[in-house]
């Protein structure tokens, strides 16, 4: 009896403003030899990023049935899909529910190429997709010029040595949990009832700026001292989430998950910061990285009291913190100018490390009115006119330019 083809898809996709231009990229390789076998890469126009990585995998799927001349026959392929899109992954393999109605179509027409019991899926990191990622990018500078991607004019085989994908396929054949099952699950998930779109926020992105940093600024969840508008800082107590924070943390979780779009997630060092970070990570599947410059502001003597209090103990010191960034709370805290300098700091070193990246920031009230202030170009005074509750969402992109845009502030819609 034949033994069926045996190949390996690696596929990726990109939006350059999430939603912006946006185009995608697949490659068909020989598990054995490591020989490209296939490319495909297209310009889609307008899309998001996990639109775009969907369109890589149908591309992929087709393009190896389509190296199967007998594949109506029953003799298709066997297939193992390497995507570092977690979102992309985990749907297909059953294990998170189709919630975006973009999405659902797409997955449907994706598992409609090849048998179910023919397909297996794994996870990997983006330095280990580059081929794809490139022929995405060919795809979207090729449309940035009003033309379609071209095989002969791409470079893109040049990323990906023939040893780094030259693997055998894992089984594609088990008990319940295998890739079988997994993708019936993703099946079934397609007529689950589902919530609504989560709307697009902020403006377009010019195409030749490039895929910005995307910091999705998320304030950690309640403790006990937050209903009470104590000031709870970086010089104190290290105070846990709340049972209600907790639950934001969750919500916040469950809103991240759904709408697919974080890839990093960082966190202040302080504990409420770290739990409120730890329950997205988990449900996303993704790891923390800590961020000594995501500290809350050091309040010196006036951690753990109320505005109130400070304002009948301190008095004076509070009229001058007041009226100047470069004063500091009683007993030797931070000054906003010396907290805006860390910050700064530590943005220009995440925009650096995370550039055309969408990362989850769980940090404090200071430091995300601070990022929100020196992206406006805002005077320091602009902190004490800003709302921002616990577990809301903000966010700012950063463009190769040195602009950056502000997309939203004070979002506590998954809170309700």
């Amino acid at each position: 009896m034949t033994q069926p083809r045996q190949f390996v898809i690696e596929a990726d996709g990109g939006s350059r403003g999430n939603p912006g231009p946006a185009g995608y990229g697949a490659v068909v390789i020989d598990p054995a030899t490591g020989e490209t076998l296939a490319e495909a890469a297209e310009y889609i126009g307008v899309a998001t990023n996990n639109v775009a990585e969907y369109k890589g995998l149908i591309a992929g799927l087709r393009a190896a049935k389509a190296l199967v001349p007998d594949a109506s026959a029953g003799g298709g392929p066997r297939v193992h899909v390497r995507m570092d899109s977690k979102l992309v992954v985990e749907q297909m393999s059953g294990r998170w529910k189709i919630k975006h109605p973009d999405m659902k179509p797409l997955a449907a027409e994706a598992a409609r190429i090849l048998p179910a019991s023919a397909v297996t899926y794994e996870w990997i990191p983006r330095e280990k997709n580059k081929h794809a990622d490139r022929l995405a990018n060919e795809a979207m500078d090729a449309g940035k010029r009003g033309k379609q991607w071209e095989p002969s004019s791409s470079t893109a085989a040049l990323d990906t040595p023939k040893s780094s994908v030259a693997t055998a396929l894992p089984p594609v054949s088990g008990p319940p949990g295998d890739a079988a099952a997994g993708a019936a699950r993703a099946r079934a998930a397609l007529n689950r009832p589902q919530p609504s779109a989560t709307p697009q926020v902020g403006w377009g992105v010019a195409p030749d700026l490039g895929a910005p940093a995307t910091f999705v600024l998320l304030r950690h969840g309640e403790t006990a001292l937050t209903p009470e508008k104590r000031f709870s800082g970086s010089g104190g107590t290290d105070p846990e989430l709340s049972a209600t924070g907790r639950r934001q943390a969750e919500c916040a979780a469950e809103a991240f998950a759904a709408r697919g779009t974080v890839q990093e997630i960082v966190s202040s060092p302080l504990r409420r910061c770290r739990e409120t970070a730890g329950a997205v990570a988990a449900r996303l599947g993704l790891e923390v990285r800590i961020e000594e410059g995501l500290r809350e502001t050091d309040f010196g003597a006036w951690e753990g009291l109320t505005f109130g209090e400070v304002r009948e103990r301190h008095g004076a010191d509070l009229d001058a913190w007041l009226a100047s960034a470069k004063a500091t709370p009683t007993g030797g805290g931070e000054s906003f100018a010396e907290v805006a300098r860390r910050v700064a700091a530590t943005r220009d070193r995440l925009i650096s490390h995370y550039a055309g990246r969408t990362v989850l920031v769980v940090t404090h009230v200071t430091p995300i009115k601070t990022l929100v202030r020196l992206a406006l170009g805002a005077p320091p005074e602009s902190l004490f006119r800003m709302e921002l509750s616990a577990a809301s969402v903000s966010a700012v992109a950063y463009y190769a330019d040195g602009n950056a845009s502000v997309r939203l502030l004070n979002d506590t819609s998954h809170l309700r």
